[in-house]
């Protein structure tokens, strides 16, 4: 028993001295990409899965936020020389500058959120099924809605930002067949995530023309859609972190996507030697998309409101509810 006992205590301390040791030589880094790590939005949600590691581990982890394009590949390539081990890019724009450096730093770790289609073999990629989240708020949208409008504002006019749109109305109208969804993009390049007048601006168009709740989905700009929305006594929805706080009692709900549990597992997966390559997708089924109800919209949310929507997220995780993904075939069935 002794012998036993014994030879346990060495395995455990054993396991110790080798996560001690990964964690003694683990140099994390991330690259936050346009709007900065406080856009109250994308960006800050990685931000808030970074600290959540620094605080438990007490590892600090390198940072830079992307002012221009030009320098996601000259920031991961200073975080390299710097002696980084794992580098997390923020971003689909990032694919590019992370598929070179991660070829050119083999014995390097790097992971990347929003792309599914690289191909390195010391990459980590995330990818979120943001459709099934927009499709409950979508919900919360309709229900909500006393003129019969809903507004969308997005950001960037891109596939992704599609998807996101497609899920909002796909949800809107399983609640009311007849609801009108009025959609805006704020442009074609990476400024559109950064500008808050003009999403203020988008805001108040759609509500002249009836809208009475609008999601956006939009980064930085998105915030100028709350605050207008609130000032002229309609809801808006956030997006992917909770952003209920931003305007209590006007933010009808936010639609979740944790990209700060993406962030704070790459880094604990590498640093405790885990660390595995491939594409992770996560919808409703994996925890990584879903909606916010606090104490900050609780007075919004009626209890039938309520039933409905988790309802509904049951049935997608469950296959009854099939939330079509624009970016399979570049449409929208509604």
């Amino acid at each position: 028993m002794k012998n036993l006992f014994r030879l346990a205590m060495v395995s455990l301390f054993g396991l110790i001295a080798m996560v001690t040791a990964y964690a003694e030589d683990f140099k994390p880094a991330v690259i936050y990409d346009m709007g900065g790590k406080f856009d109250k939005s994308f960006n800050e949600g990685v931000y808030n899965g970074i600290k959540r590691f620094q605080d438990e581990t007490g590892i600090k982890v390198l940072e830079f936020e992307v002012t221009n394009e030009t320098q996601r590949e000259q920031a991961m390539q200073r975080m390299a020389a710097r002696g980084a081990t794992l580098i997390l890019g923020v971003g689909f724009a990032q694919a590019d500058a992370i598929n070179k450096v991660a070829e050119q730093h083999p014995d390097r770790k790097f992971a990347i959120i929003d792309v599914n289609w690289l191909d390195q073999p010391n990459l980590r990629q995330y990818a979120f099924k943001e459709h099934e989240g927009s499709f409950l708020v979508g919900m919360a949208a309709a229900l909500a809605s006393k003129s019969g409008k809903v507004g969308f504002i997005g950001g960037m006019d891109i596939p992704l930002i599609r998807a996101f749109a497609c899920g909002y109305v796909q949800g809107a109208k399983n609640v009311n067949a007849d609801i009108e969804i009025l959609q805006n993009m704020t442009g074609t390049t990476p400024a559109a995530w950064n500008d808050p007048g003009k999403g203020a601006e988008l805001t108040q168009s759609q509500i002249d023309r009836g809208a009475d709740v609008i999601y956006q989905a939009a980064g930085g700009t998105g915030i100028g859609v709350i605050r207008a929305a609130a000032d002229a006594g309609k809801l808006s929805i956030g997006v992917d972190s909770n952003q209920n706080h931003l305007a209590p009692g006007s933010v009808l709900t936010s639609m979740l996507k944790r990209v700060d549990v993406a962030a704070y597992e790459t880094m604990k997966d590498a640093m405790s030697g885990n660390f595995e390559t491939g594409v992770r997708t996560l919808g409703l089924a994996e925890g990584g998309v879903g909606w916010a109800l606090d104490e900050n919209n609780e007075k919004l949310v009626s209890a039938d409101m309520k039933t409905v929507i988790e309802t509904a997220s049951a049935d997608i995780i469950a296959g009854k509810i099939a939330v079509h993904d624009y970016r399979a075939d570049n449409s929208c069935p509604n």
